[in-house]
């Protein structure tokens, strides 16, 4: 299904895309000699630069049939324009319809949405249409504000919460404070967007782990970007989002575009399926995963994808440590000195990684500070610079004017 599908990509994107039709000439590339999956290594890899360098060029259709205009967040640079014809709407609700259903959500279900739903966020668009497809009822709340989530969730009872994970926290911090009784509620999942619940080995990392502690409600971890058009999603296993392979082809590569083995960590990289105005061709995302081939304890025989181990463009090498993001997102979750942070690396004057911590603590003074450093060193073997402010300074850091989500990393080199 997937080859024949290649074919029909192949062919559209030769006679509809200036860019591809340009990279298959340039290449001398012959398109009907690729003929399997295994031949996909014969085409050309598309990346994050050629889409923000030649944006326009990757459209298939001409402008009068572009239903919606969607952008990426920019954490990996400017933001890219990714335009939608009214079939591509249509695929991207079966997508988050199937995604939900995955997730073992059903038309009895009613969802809070804890997001964003404007400034070009495909996202909450996505989620939105999915939900109605799939017949579920929707309340449509917003991000932040904890009191009125509270608030509607007791009023309007759902059964179900879209939120980023860090929120939920703040969310149960909120409820603490108050006497609020989350196991009480009619909430018993919620779809986690955005940032990683489970570590590398699939167990629960430290912000599932806070969540776990103070509400019982079952947790889905969720992985997708703007360009794919397509999620991976859990099922109740836990194991790995599930691969839809109806919407999308996906490779694990190394550095030099070769498959990694079985196991191995490698770079997501992409080929979509059944999208009309902006298809891509083995599109790398820049997010290491690991792939999972074995059957899953829910019974779906597709492939699945770790939580994002990390950014390659967001690998920090500092005082001759690797680091990724994430690893030190987990990290400072874990500390109870530690309310909330951004991350910000810079180059020195010597051309190597720099990192500032920003720190909203719960305590300042000399005994704060000591214990912050102390389990910083031991874990990471470094200590990073660290800056103690204010929570209203941090969320100026966090939430930028032009920002849809919270800020965490922000990258100066």
């Amino acid at each position: 299904m997937q080859e024949d599908k290649l074919a029909e990509l192949l062919q559209y994107l030769k006679i509809h895309s200036p860019y591809y039709k340009k990279v298959f000439k340039q290449q001398s590339i012959d398109i009907n000699k690729i003929l399997s999956l295994e031949d996909l290594n014969k085409l050309p890899i598309t990346q994050k630069e050629d889409i923000q360098q030649c944006n326009e060029d990757f459209l298939c259709v001409g402008k009068h049939r572009i239903a919606e205009y969607t952008s990426t967040s920019g954490t990996l640079g400017s933001p890219v324009t990714i335009a939608l014809t009214e079939n591509d709407l249509e695929r991207l609700a079966y997508n988050e319809c199937a995604s939900f259903a995955c997730a073992d959500g059903s038309s009895e279900d009613i969802f809070q949405l804890m997001l964003t739903l404007d400034r070009q966020f495909m996202a909450g668009m996505a989620y939105y249409s999915g939900i109605r497809k799939l017949g579920g009822g929707i309340i449509r709340v917003g991000p932040g504000v904890p009191s009125v989530q509270w608030e509607t969730i007791f009023r309007l009872k759902p059964t179900a919460i879209v939120a980023v994970p860090s929120f939920i926290v703040k969310l149960l911090h909120y409820a603490e404070e108050r006497g609020i009784s989350p196991n009480e509620t009619s909430v018993k999942k919620a779809i986690c967007i955005g940032e990683n619940i489970r570590n590398p080995d699939l167990t629960p990392n430290v912000l599932a782990n806070k969540i776990a502690e103070k509400w019982d409600i079952k947790l889905y971890s969720t992985y997708a970007s703007t360009e794919m058009q397509t999620a991976f999603t859990e099922c109740g296993e836990g194991r790995g989002g599930h691969l839809q392979p109806d919407l999308l082809i996906v490779e694990l590569l190394d550095e030099f575009n070769q498959p990694v083995k079985s196991g191995e960590p490698g770079e997501v990289t992409i080929t979509t399926l059944g999208i009309e105005g902006m298809p891509l061709l083995r599109y790398k995302t820049g997010d290491i995963c690991i792939a999972y081939q074995d059957k899953c304890g829910c019974g779906r025989n597709t492939r699945r994808l770790s939580p994002v181990i990390g950014r390659k463009k967001q690998m920090i090498k500092f005082k001759g440590t690797t680091l990724f993001a994430p690893a030190l997102f987990d990290l400072l979750n874990g500390m109870e000195d530690v309310k909330d942070y951004v991350v910000e690396v810079y180059s020195n004057e010597i051309g190597t990684d720099e990192v500032l911590l920003h720190v909203y603590a719960d305590r300042t003074g000399e005994e704060t500070d000591h214990r912050i450093r102390a389990y910083l060193q031991a874990k990471l073997r470094v200590t990073p610079q660290i800056r103690y402010i204010f929570e209203e300074d941090l969320r100026k850091l966090q939430f930028p004017e032009t920002s849809r989500k919270p800020v965490k990393f922000i990258d100066r080199r």
